[in-house]
């Protein structure tokens, strides 16, 4: 299925212990280029969150924001230095006894020296967080391709109108291109006649000037190729996701056929279209760059 790489998606994992939020929003990019916003206490994650990610995107500008709430009591621990408590009451005595000072160290006083008695965090089990994180990244990552799909749905409709457009036109060109002849070979007549008034002018003459004017002009190959250009572009549309640089490539080829007309035309009708397919292959070439 088409996916556009405009998007936005949101998972929520809620439990008595925490809650995790997660939302994706994401605008066009040639890459994959993933933004990550993650508490500080998420960061050992990344590599793991990048990982899941993938699995759900290949282009685009993403960025992904997560909170989380942690309703766990305890979370931090009082940690008794022994070693470095013992230290100190040597060297204290060491001083006592060296400039005849009262030892007067008591546990409380000890308590307070530096480093005695510490608050950490908590260990985490990292195993049950990553638990809860990936069920809320999950969520917001399906929800945010189901947010694609629908748009890439949205932009395969226009894109096959416009193609359809594009079709006719080439039709317009190539039913046209008699009449440019025609028409060229009635304006030569009457210049030759104006120029040579006393003087029959061989039909030889006129025939031979149409075959170099026919050879010029002819636009067959081009128009076959934007033909196949224009059928290779709904069949990518048709096939699913991931077409987006080949679709940028085919409208690039389409845009040169185009161009190689517009300069081969010697029939202001024929410009005429030309300039309006090109606008059109530029408005197909806009909708494609917002196709993953």
């Amino acid at each position: 299925m088409i996916r556009s790489m405009t998007g936005y998606g949101r998972g929520e994992f809620s439990s008595p212990e925490c809650k995790v939020t997660a939302e994706l929003k994401s605008v066009n990019h040639r890459y994959l280029d993933l933004g990550l916003k993650l508490p500080k206490k998420l960061y050992i994650f990344e590599a793991s969150i990048r990982g899941l990610l993938k699995n759900y995107m290949q282009r685009g500008k993403v960025d992904l924001f997560v909170t989380f709430e942690d309703f766990r009591e305890n979370q931090t621990v009082l940690r008794y230095n022994g070693a470095l408590a013992g230290e100190y009451v040597h060297y204290i005595s060491q001083m006592a006894e060296a400039f005849g000072l009262p030892d007067d160290l008591t546990a409380v006083k000890l308590a307070q020296m530096p480093e005695v008695l510490t608050m950490e965090q908590a260990a985490e089990d990292e195993g049950e967080t990553w638990k809860e994180l990936s069920a809320a990244l999950t969520q917001a990552a399906e929800s945010f391709v189901a947010s694609r799909e629908a748009e890439g749905e949205r932009l395969r409709s226009d894109l096959m109108q416009k193609l359809e457009n594009l079709a006719g036109m080439v039709s317009d060109i190539e039913g046209r291109y008699p009449q440019a002849l025609a028409a060229y070979r009635a304006r030569l007549k009457e210049r030759l006649d104006e120029v040579m008034t006393n003087t029959s002018i061989e039909e030889q003459v006129v025939a031979a000037e149409m075959v170099i004017y026919a050879d010029k002009t002819c636009t067959d190959e081009e128009t076959v190729r934007l033909k196949s250009h224009i059928e290779a572009m709904r069949g990518a549309l048709l096939e699913g996701e991931n077409v987006g640089r080949r679709l940028d490539f085919i409208a690039q080829e389409m845009n040169r056929e185009a161009n190689t007309i517009g300069s081969k035309a010697g029939d202001l009708g024929i410009t005429q279209i030309v300039v309006d397919i090109k606008a059109d292959i530029e408005k197909i070439r806009e909708q494609i760059q917002n196709i993953e």
